[in-house]
């Protein structure tokens, strides 16, 4: 048994209990035979369907419809518990056209690598600056058609430490389980400590920052970007927020 345990929880419109429980094997196989051996990080996880509360001390995966229910319930930034949360907005991966399995597992991982949404790589650029990079393992590699099936359930690739190591150089290192990078550099949230204009986001490697000034409701570049104690908690079932934890 895990330390970490997830509760994959339905709480979504447009797909049925019998649809999001069908893609949970296929995310425990991907943490416990992809993704753990990589990182050293494995979980547990269990289905929650609709209106169902989940046991007390797991960490939530929640299916949702789209970022604006994520507004309207709070901004449900942790569980009732104060604990890790991901979210999926399925609604809107279907108005897309993108798989909402493969957002799940995007969401999965990156939060079994950085629960609190806090960590980073510093690279010091010279002795006058240097540049923060979000540790977000799905970011670089995240498109669907750069994932992989496991049972017929397409999730997501992910990067391997060695993506974060500035100093590899391309081709010298295993860089995502997949093997569609190539090289460390790509998508990913950036802060620069001397510029003071906050998050911003590189899409290439070698591309100037994008400053984006207000991220997507729920996501996790927001939460990155809000004070932690202004994090709201989440109840189980879809009633508003209780406020921010203590």
């Amino acid at each position: 048994m895990a330390n970490i345990r997830v509760a994959v929880i339905n709480a979504s419109t447009v797909l049925t209990d019998e649809q999001v429980q069908a893609a949970v094997p296929a995310l425990q196989t991907q943490v416990r035979r992809d993704f753990a051996p990589a990182w050293g990080i494995d979980a547990d996880l269990s289905f929650v369907p609709c209106n169902a509360i989940p046991d007390p001390g797991l960490w939530w995966l929640t299916v949702l419809d789209d970022s604006d229910q994520a507004g309207a319930l709070g901004y449900h930034d942790v569980t009732d518990e104060g604990l890790p949360l991901g979210k999926v907005f399925a609604k809107a991966d279907l108005r897309y056209g993108s798989r909402w399995t493969v957002t799940a597992s995007h969401e999965l991982l990156e939060m079994l690598a950085d629960p609190e949404v806090n960590l980073t790589v510093f690279v010091q650029q010279s002795d006058q600056g240097g540049r923060l990079y979000a540790y977000e393992v799905c970011d670089a590699c995240e498109a669907d058609e750069l994932g992989y099936a496991i049972d017929g359930t397409l999730v997501s690739d992910f990067v391997y430490p060695a993506w974060f190591e500035p100093s590899r150089d391309p081709g010298s290192a295993k860089f995502d389980y997949a093997n569609k990078v190539q090289a460390p550099g790509g998508y990913i949230g950036v802060f620069d400590v001397t510029a003071g204009v906050g998050w911003q986001q590189i899409t290439a490697q070698g591309s100037a920052p994008k400053y984006r000034m207000r991220p997507q409701v729920g996501s996790r570049r927001e939460r990155r970007r809000t004070l932690r104690d202004q994090w709201l908690r989440s109840l189980a079932r879809g009633q508003p927020s209780k406020g921010a934890p203590q």
